[in-house]
């Protein structure tokens, strides 16, 4: 493919267009508002989609992987009061960790035993765990948040590390919570393309009998997918803690529905079978750049509230025609086949 054949295929992606949009925002906002694009405001940007977008990776392979998860919020918030709670029982904080995840891949399992065992719709199963965590967490944490003493912990998400962009003097100091969901945002758009499994998940979403054909098995593909969004979900919560210094019952209440907004909005099929890291990266960051603007122009909050549904609503539509679409080129193509012959 020559150079212009590429720049071609990036122009047409959806990435690309995000990026666009985003860049419209960001012009938007900072000729209401000059601090906008100010340092200490994308760092803000960056705190805020950091959560959304850890637990939107584990959500976007669901989505892709023909499931969802809608108790992952809770999930995260959950966990996170547990490590708490191990914390003041005197455990170091890497051991509590560590026990949250596998709290966070049981989570996973409870998820999938309903959707795979008992054949519940993944939509119901998720939303009534998420009020069973949400309740859970309520009665152990008495409605008032679990204040976090250590300190090393604290830092697992105040780091920061500077970056300066040379020849200029500009620096901008990125939150080690930024990090973390780059980081595994590179390794999950690794396995997504270049893996076994990775095809694996988008055949499963795509068409369950084909997949079945082929000599996959969707069942267990989406239990690891359920597995893994528990572990992410987990991550998301102690990060959130880190940086709050407590943990709380409801702190990533609609974090679940941003996730599947960001992850829609990217270009993640809402009835699975395609998307992309890339994608769902540019959608948490569109939608917390319009989040962050709504509040620096000081938007009400009841305003804000009706703006991220009809961004939600507007990713589902442009999904549903792109579903059509793909479906009608299918048929298309079927026919020019059967033509051929």
């Amino acid at each position: 493919m020559g150079i212009k054949g590429v720049f071609r295929r990036i122009i047409k992606s959806k990435s690309f267009s995000l990026a666009v949009v985003l860049c419209i925002i960001a012009a938007f906002f900072t000729i209401i508002n000059s601090n906008y694009l100010s340092g200490s405001n994308i760092r803000g940007i960056m705190h805020m989609m950091s959560l959304t977008g850890i637990i939107g990776v584990g959500t976007a392979l669901l989505l892709m992987g023909g499931g969802i998860n809608l108790a992952a919020g809770a999930e995260g918030c959950f966990i996170a009061l547990l490590i708490a709670m191990m914390m003041r029982a005197g455990l170091p904080w890497v051991l509590a960790l560590f026990i949250g995840l596998l709290f966070g891949m049981c989570a996973g399992l409870i998820n999938s035993f309903f959707v795979n065992i008992l054949n519940f719709f993944g939509f119901i199963a998720t939303l009534g765990m998420a009020s069973v965590y949400t309740g859970l967490g309520l009665i152990i944490s008495t409605n008032t948040p679990i204040p976090i003493s250590n300190q090393s912990f604290w830092k697992f998400a105040e780091t920061m590390l500077p970056i300066r962009f040379y020849p200029t003097s500009y620096m901008i100091l990125v939150p080690m919570s930024f990090v973390v969901m780059v980081a595994i945002m590179v390794i999950y758009a690794f396995i997504l393309n270049k893996t076994r499994f990775g095809r694996s998940i988008l055949m499963c979403g795509g068409n369950r009998q084909a997949a079945r054909l082929a000599g996959l098995n969707p069942k267990k593909v989406t239990t690891i997918l359920y597995m893994n969004s528990g572990v992410l979900s987990t991550i998301a919560g102690a990060l959130l803690s880190s940086r709050l210094h407590n943990a709380a019952p409801d702190a990533l209440g609609s974090s679940a529905i941003e996730g599947i907004a960001a992850s829609v909005l990217g270009g993640v099929s809402f009835v699975g079978g395609s998307g992309s890291i890339s994608g769902l990266f540019f959608g948490t960051l569109l939608l917390n750049a319009l989040s962050n603007g709504l509040i620096v122009i000081d938007m009400p909050s009841y305003w804000q509230l009706v703006l991220r549904g009809m961004v939600l609503i507007i990713a589902l539509t442009l999904d549903y025609f792109s579903n059509q679409a793909r479906i009608a080129s299918l048929k298309r193509a079927r026919i020019a086949q059967a033509a051929a012959r």
